[in-house]
C-alpha cells in the first residue's frame, strides 16, 4: 500500500526572544540587540541568550560569554530576558497557528510542526498556506517567521532554517533526496557536533554523500538511529505531527529587582500576574480548578500554597479571590520578598471554546 502523502509546516519565529522585546520597544528595531546577562562593561560572567540579527553581524552568537560578546559590539543594547513576556506571546501566536492545522505539535517556545495536508496535499497549496501563516503571525502578532514545507517534518524542519529571516522554502514533494543532497550533514536535526566529527572523519561532508552509503552501514554505526538517519536522508522519515497535550498547568512569577518589604506591593504584582496569566488561559481556551501562588523570601525561603474551586472555571473573580486569601498567610512574616508567582492546574478545555475566534480561525 502506497504511503500517504503528508504536508507539513515548520515554523520557526525569528530571533524570537529579541523580536518580542522589539514589538515593545519599537525605538530597538534596527539595532544591535542582545538578551542576556549584564555584561557590566565586559566584565559580566553570564551568557548570550539571544541576539538580533544586527547584532549577528558582529559575531554575535546564543550561548557566547556575555563579556566577549561586549567586546565584539560594545554599542549593542543588552537586555535582560523577560521570561513572562516570552511565554504570553509564544501562546498568543502558537495558539493563531493551530488555527491552519490538522494537527499541531509546538516543538519549543518558538517553533511548531502543522500537518495541513487537508489543505495543502500537494506542495503548491502547501506554500498558500505558508503564506497565510506567515501573514497572519505578522498582522496578528507584529512578528515575522521562516515556514519550510515538506512532505514530513525533518524535510520541512530542515528547509524553514534555509531563508531567513522572514524566509519561505518549499521541498519537492517528490524530490526530498534531490532538496538535501548538496546540503551539510550538520542541518539533519539529530547530527550533532561529535556525530558530524565522525563523519567528517569518513569524509562524509555533505548529505549526498551520506545518501550514497547502503543503510547496513548506517546500522552498523549507528544502531537503530541508523534506520531513522536513513529514512531523513532519502525522504521516508513518517513521523507524524503529535497532536498538542493539555498543559497541566500554566503559571507566571514576577521576579523583584530589589526585595520588597511593602506587600501592598507584592499584592500588586501577585494580581498583575494573575492578570496576565487569565488572558493566556482564556485565549487558549482552557479552564481551571486549582488556584495557586509562589512566594520566595529574601535567602530563597520558598513558600508555595493551592486552593481547589468547586468547579472548573474560566472566571477571573475566583482566581483573585484564591490568591488574596493565600497572601494573607504570608503578610505578617515581614521578611522582605524577592519573587510572587501565580498558577492554575486541573487544566482542561472550556466548555464555551477560545475567547477570541481569531485566534483559531484563519
Amino acid at each position: 500500500m502506497q504511503r500517504k502523502v503528508r504536508a507539513i509546516l515548520h515554523v520557526d519565529l525569528d530571533a524570537f526572544y529579541v523580536s518580542a522585546e522589539v514589538r515593545e520597544q519599537p525605538e530597538l528595531k534596527g539595532l544591535p540587540v542582545v538578551v542576556g546577562a549584564d555584561p557590566e562593561g565586559g566584565k559580566g560572567r553570564g551568557v548570550v541568550i539571544a541576539c538580533s540579527y544586527e547584532a549577528r553581524k558582529f559575531g554575535l552568537r546564543s550561548g557566547m560569554p556575555i563579556s566577549i560578546a561586549f567586546r565584539l559590539c560594545p554599542q549593542a543594547r543588552y537586555i535582560p530576558p523577560s521570561w513572562g513576556l516570552y511565554e504570553r506571546v509564544s501562546e498568543e501566536v502558537m495558539a493563531t497557528m493551530k488555527g491552519f492545522a490538522d494537527k499541531f505539535e509546538q516543538g519549543s517556545i518558538d517553533e511548531a510542526f502543522l500537518d495541513v495536508t487537508s489543505r495543502g496535499a500537494d506542495a503548491e497549496s502547501a506554500k498558500k498556506v505558508a503564506i497565510e501563516v506567515k501573514n497572519a503571525v505578522r498582522e496578528r502578532h507584529r512578528l515575522t517567521c521562516s515556514v519550510g514545507v515538506g512532505p514530513n517534518k525533518s524535510s520541512a524542519k530542515i528547509a524553514s532554517d534555509r531563508n531567513k529571516p522572514d524566509g519561505l522554502t518549499v521541498v519537492p514533494f517528490d524530490g526530498v533526496p534531490v532538496f538535501l543532497a548538496p546540503l551539510p550533514v550538520g542541518v539533519v536535526p539529530g547530527i550533532g557536533k561529535k556525530t558530524g566529527e565522525f563523519l567528517g572523519e569518513k569524509g562524509i561532508a555533505t548529505i549526498g554523500q551520506l545518501q550514497e552509503l547502503d543503510g547496513k552501514q548506517l546500522l552498523n554505526w549507528f544502531g537503530k538511529n541508523g534506520v531513522w538517519l536513513w529514512g531523513v536522508i532519502h525522504g521516508e522519515e513518517s513521523v507524524e505531527v503529535r497532536q498538542q497535550e493539555i498543559p497541566k498547568s500554566l503559571s507566571v512569577e514576577r521576579t523583584f529587582k530589589e526585595d520588597v518589604n511593602d506587600f501592598r506591593e507584592v499584592r500588586k504584582e501577585a494580581a498583575d500576574g494573575a492578570s496576565e496569566l487569565m488572558r493566556r488561559v482564556k485565549s487558549a481556551g482552557y479552564s481551571y480548578k486549582v488556584a495557586g501562588i509562589k512566594i520566595r523570601f529574601k535567602g530563597f525561603e520558598t513558600h508555595t500554597r493551592e486552593k481547589t474551586l468547586v468547579s472548573h472555571t474560566d472566571s477571573e473573580g475566583p482566581l483573585f479571590e484564591a490568591v488574596e486569601k493565600l497572601l494573607d498567610e504570608f503578610e505578617s512574616k515581614g521578611e522582605p520578598v524577592r519573587l510572587v508567582g501565580v498558577r492554575v492546574s486541573d487544566i482542561q478545555r472550556s466548555a464555551s471554546g477560545p475567547s477570541r475566534l481569531d485566534d483559531w480561525t484563519a
